[in-house]
């Protein structure tokens, strides 16, 4: 990488709190906004994103493995967590933000390099004020589950 390139893109924070929740997704998608650096490092997308529901997929593969022979369970939580905050993210009205606070993650069944595309679909369970919380799970295209969630999410209204 060449020094003077510098990082490259990430959405500023002027133009993320320019959007809406759900039209920053939207937009991620559509890839008028370039997608985040860990999408790229871990081989997985944005697919899908309507009010209160997102899905990411991905594709374990052997890079992701670990010592044991199996995709590290990084990457399942890595899904879920984008899953779950953005069902969170896509109820923000514009100048809100978020942050994870916590994440409860059941790893029922061994990823590997022969699973083939997973879904990791995240779901709005409440959007208070300050709290959200969402659920959701990953599965594979026949519908099995490999791994299920829910986090908690703290919520910044916006400022001014």
């Amino acid at each position: 990488m060449d020094a003077k390139a510098g990082p490259p893109d990430v959405v500023s924070a002027q133009t993320l709190l320019s959007y809406d929740g759900l039209a920053f997704l939207r937009a991620l998608i559509e890839g008028t906004l370039p997608p985040p650096p860990i999408a790229e490092t871990l081989g997985f997308r944005l697919a899908q994103a309507d009010l209160g529901r997102v899905v990411f997929e991905g594709e374990p593969q052997f890079r992701h493995y670990n010592p044991i022979g199996s995709v590290h369970g990084g990457f399942a939580m890595t899904l879920l967590d984008s899953a779950l905050g953005c069902a969170v993210h896509s109820t923000l009205a514009k100048g809100e933000t978020y942050t994870t606070l916590e994440m409860k993650v059941n790893l029922v069944r061994p990823l590997t390099k022969d699973t083939g595309l997973i879904a990791a679909e995240g779901r709005i369970l409440h959007r208070g004020r300050t709290v959200g919380t969402a659920e959701g799970d990953i599965k594979d295209r026949n519908g099995k589950i490999y791994a299920h969630a829910t986090t908690t999410c703290m919520i910044f209204p916006a400022k001014g």
